[in-house]
């Protein structure tokens, strides 16, 4: 394998130029995610029908043209497992991909594994076995060797094969479209979350009265505002436990907050000063003016969560009998959903078990199993799925 790298802005700018006019390209990144406010690219990967080549974005100065490719709607790009790369592309060029392809999720829909990491799919689809050995490689540190970068290829080089093979079995199975619906939501779903505020990231949060959600709220932003001035990851400037804890106690000066085991630590008790300045200005929001308390998604009573695990056997047995993955299609924080809207009808948004292909291949089924016009029993030996569900028996 070539194990050349690109590593100026004019061979990089040919490159994309080459991408765009091929229409398709497998895309894979390597980048180091716990020294910097926001994870810090190391090498990209490309692999066309012609070419398959690795690019230095220490020595690019603008990526600007890839993430214009990615995001435009004439060039298809293959990822595995491609929440990083997406997430890249709209913090740094505040698009969203439009026709992105990702294996693993495709593969989610051929069988009842998921997520399979990226060796396992080549095996699997093509009979290929790759090893991982630079699994611990330091991609910022230069110069690369050419095993690393051999490595790093290996990401991308099978991938069109894998892809080809997928999207085939895919439209022949008539799951072509189920596939095409998932990519689209991966990157609308990251496109929201990127544009979600720090402090509703926090576990937690929604325990929170209004006074200390107030707060919670301002250290939040004000955790953020450092880390990325600092370019510090958020977490290492003040973690989310250390700071819900703050939001509840509200200490009035540093000594106060040093009664919280291990703010005492040197990286913390040097800010603790304008952490408090933070948490009294907080403090000093009027009554009328504090933020609603947040309810949290996962609030569900007892019983509901009870009937969301019968909803969730019924679920699994629907993907038994199509051999797709189960975690793909539906987790119990969608099966909540689902009770909530259905029997207590606390939503009037359809929720995603009802919706799509989704709703085609388990909504009947789930919302006969909330209304009680099913019952199921163990089925025989050898069967295909582990129960058996039939409708209810009028009278």
């Amino acid at each position: 394998m070539n194990t050349s790298i690109i590593s100026s802005q004019d061979d990089f700018l040919e490159l994309c130029d080459h991408i765009t006019k091929c229409g398709v390209v497998s895309f894979d990144s390597e980048f180091i995610s716990d020294i910097g406010y926001r994870p810090q690219l190391g090498l990209l990967q490309f692999a066309t029908p012609e070419r398959c080549v690795a690019v230095d974005p220490l020595e690019i100065s603008s990526l600007d043209a890839w993430w214009d490719v990615m995001a435009d709607d004439s060039t298809t790009v293959i990822v595995h497992g491609g929440q990083a790369e997406i997430r890249f592309c709209i913090q740094l060029s505040g698009k969203i991909p439009k026709r992105l392809v990702d294996i693993q999720i495709a593969e989610g829909l051929r069988c009842r594994s998921y997520p399979l990491s990226y060796t396992a799919i080549v095996e699997r689809v093509l009979g290929k076995v790759i090893t991982n050995s630079q699994t611990r490689t330091d991609w910022l540190r230069r110069p690369l060797s050419p095993e690393q970068i051999e490595y790093a290829l290996e990401d991308v080089s099978f991938v069109p094969q894998v892809w080809a093979r997928q999207s085939e079995w895919l439209k022949s199975n008539g799951r072509l479209q189920w596939a095409e619906a998932e990519f689209d939501r991966m990157c609308q779903d990251i496109f929201e979350e990127e544009q979600t505020e720090p402090w509703e990231r926090l576990s937690g949060i929604h325990k929170l009265p209004r006074r200390e959600l107030a707060v919670a709220q301002r250290l939040a932003q004000w955790r953020e505002d450092d880390a990325a001035e600092r370019n510090r990851p958020a977490r290492r400037v003040l973690r989310d436990d250390l700071l819900i804890d703050l939001a509840r106690r509200r200490p009035r000066n540093v000594q106060q907050a040093l009664a919280t085991r291990d703010l005492n630590r040197p990286e913390y008790r040097k800010r603790l000063d304008d952490i408090v300045a933070v948490i009294e200005e907080a403090c000093q929001i009027p009554d009328d003016q504090l933020p609603r308390r947040i309810r949290s998604r996962d609030d569900s009573s007892s019983d509901d969560q009870v009937i969301s695990r019968l909803l969730g056997l019924a679920l699994g047995n629907v993907c038994a009998e199509l051999d797709i993955a189960q975690s793909l299609v539906g987790t119990n924080k969608d099966l909540n959903e689902l009770v909530k809207h259905v029997r207590n009808g606390e939503t009037s948004e359809t929720p995603l078990m009802l919706s799509g292909w989704r709703g085609e291949i388990c909504g009947d089924l789930l919302k006969k199993v909330l209304e009680g016009r099913v019952r199921f029993r163990v089925s025989p030996p050898n069967s295909p799925t582990p129960l058996i569900f039939e409708d209810q028996p009028e009278g």
